[in-house]
């Protein structure tokens, strides 16, 4: 795989911070505010639909890696062609809404058709919070073995907390945290844990065992872009505390 130095470096300290603009967001301007944020805040990489209009766009806002989500690795084609540094199968809360489930068998035969068809480049893939922990490790053993070189927890949609302030946070993120930890110990490859973090959260992430975050709608739900990279630089700040990996 192919993946730039700086992303690198922030994957192997456990500082990378992923801002993710949404798999269904094809809303030029919302998706440039939230790729102005992620680069003006400090993130280290941007996640995107898998469209080769918005990938061009995003190479002209940033210099930051451009990494794009789809579930039709047809779709990875023409954006790669376009620009896109890396790509992601899954981001799927967006679908959970609609009771669209992903399984197993599924996102694995996806990233066996997304290997024939893009063999070489950095390749992240989402594993389901909806299967049972166990079986989502089994699921990461199976996509690393299969060619993904990033495995990414979910779990913020299946998560309801109980309470407000920090202890509703570690609540909320609690689901993608236990993948994390799981995950972490059975490849060895970067974990990224995302899905219902903050800046609280995060550095219990990087405690559990990923090597870095992925947060989208706690920064693409705002209105303003000066409180997008408010958000942004909070996450950072949040990683920079935490241990460095040795």
């Amino acid at each position: 795989m192919t993946i730039s130095p700086t992303l690198q470096n922030a994957l192997a300290l456990g500082h990378a911070l992923k801002i993710i603009s949404g798999l269904n967001n094809f809303d030029r301007n919302r998706v440039a505010a939230v790729i102005r944020a992620a680069d003006r805040g400090g993130a280290t990489f941007v996640d995107i639909a898998a469209d080769p209009d918005l990938v061009r766009m995003a190479k002209q806002l940033t210099n930051l890696p451009i990494c794009v989500s789809a579930v039709d690795p047809s779709l990875f084609v023409t954006a790669v062609n376009a620009g896109a540094d890396l790509i992601e199968i899954g981001n799927f809360d967006s679908f959970y809404a609609q009771g669209r489930r992903f399984e197993a068998e599924e996102v694995l035969a996806l990233t066996q058709a997304t290997r024939a068809l893009l063999p070489t480049i950095a390749l992240s893939v989402t594993v389901p919070h909806i299967l049972p922990l166990d079986q989502q490790v089994h699921l990461a053993e199976a996509l690393v073995k299969a060619g993904a070189d990033i495995i990414q927890t979910e779990g913020g949609t299946s998560s309801e907390p109980t309470h407000s302030g920090v202890l509703g946070l570690i609540e909320k993120a609690a689901p993608t945290l236990a993948a994390a930890y799981e995950i972490s110990r059975a490849v060895t490859v970067p974990v990224l844990c995302a899905s219902g973090l903050s800046s609280v959260t995060a550095p219990l992430a990087i405690a559990a065992g990923a090597s870095g975050v992925g947060v989208g709608s706690a920064v693409n739900k705002l209105d303003s872009e000066v409180a997008m990279i408010a958000v942004v630089r909070s996450l950072v700040e949040a990683l920079a505390a935490s241990p460095v990996r040795v």
